[in-house]
């Protein structure tokens, strides 16, 4: 009898010493340096979200989302969180990307100033000055914002720079407003300011597009699919968690990079992020579920306005599936 147990407890030993199944390495590179727009993902980090799923992640900061676009395309990134428009014109010249999931269906795109100078609506900014970055994205959007709201151009002045630039006009006061995104820069002239700032958002003038969302290599995912479905599911439940817990998710951020930014700024941002998630069509539905419509929609002005090759209207579901999204409930 103590012969059989001492074999049980050394078959039992020798079966705990082994190794658990490796987690796969997944890097997941961002559109930008850090801004609370990219709580999920450190929170779904810190919580064991992707480690309960066989995911060891990575995350890396970007240099805007045409260069994460070209990392993914050429896997020196195995998913990127991108500007899906952005992703669309380099898959049309033959870059081989395809978006795994769409998480902001509504655009962040704004005209945004300091909340004192009381300019709330496309009529206030008849007479002011407005601070663009040429070619970017809302820059190719603008004109659309603006035949939608009967503005002309000869309206307003503009300036023009780069970014930081562009930032600098608003809180020196050589610009009245910027575009921006409703999260991103808003937050960064509040860090430096301390003032509140009001967006005069587009998507509140009929202007219906996507923003951003996860990309991959088509070749990385028909050859990894259950890895995609796994890094959906957990970017998915990432993506909720946080929208539970705002304070705690953007503290992820602090907590895996100290100089991150505020935290009641990236607090504030991820709470101006989460809105943009769903649409009308999408309300009570989990993150990322994208309609076809809306991919259309989006298409069809990139097309127009943003430089789009009119070719992509042929197929506008090249750029992007669903079928790597865990179901309602998993």
């Amino acid at each position: 009898m103590r012969k059989w147990i001492g074999a049980a407890s050394v078959a039992l030993l020798a079966f705990a010493a082994m190794p658990a199944q490796a987690a796969d390495k997944v890097v997941l590179m961002l559109n930008w340096y850090v801004y609370g727009e990219h709580a999920p993902f450190y929170y779904g980090k810190a919580k064991g979200i992707y480690a309960a799923e066989g995911i060891e992640l990575e995350i890396q900061e970007g240099r805007g989302s045409a260069a994460t676009t070209q990392a993914v395309a050429a896997k020196t990134a195995d998913f990127g969180y991108v500007d899906v428009p952005t992703m669309m014109r380099a898959a049309i010249k033959g870059a081989p990307v395809v978006a795994t999931g769409v998480l902001l269906q509504t655009s962040p795109m704004s005209a945004m100033g300091f909340a004192e100078k009381n300019i709330r609506k496309p009529e206030d900014i008849k007479g002011k000055t407005v601070a663009i970055t040429p070619a970017d994205s809302m820059t190719q959007i603008w004109p659309l914002f603006l035949k939608k709201t009967g503005l002309k151009e000869s309206d307003f002045k503009t300036v023009a720079g780069d970014g930081q630039t562009k930032l600098n006009a608003v809180i020196n006061g050589q610009a009245d407003l910027l575009l921006g995104y409703v999260m991103d820069q808003s937050m960064k002239i509040k860090d430096a300011t301390g003032k509140e700032v009001y967006p005069i958002k587009f998507a509140d003038y009929g202007i219906n597009m996507v923003s951003s969302g996860i990309i991959a290599n088509a070749d990385y995912v028909k050859a990894n699919a259950d890895l995609v479905r796994r890094f959906m599911s957990a970017t998915t439940k990432a993506v909720e968690a946080a929208e539970k817990e705002p304070k705690a998710a953007a503290q992820s951020i602090l907590d895996a990079n100290p100089k991150g930014g505020k935290i009641d700024t990236l607090t504030q941002g991820f709470e101006l992020t989460i809105p943009l998630y769903r649409t009308a069509e999408t309300k009570g539905k989990r993150p990322f579920q994208v309609t076809d419509q809306n991919m259309t929609d989006t298409v069809n002005l990139m097309v127009e306005y943003g430089g789009l090759d009119a070719k992509a209207k042929e197929n506008p579901k090249a750029f992007y599936t669903n079928d790597y999204l865990p179901k309602s409930g998993s």
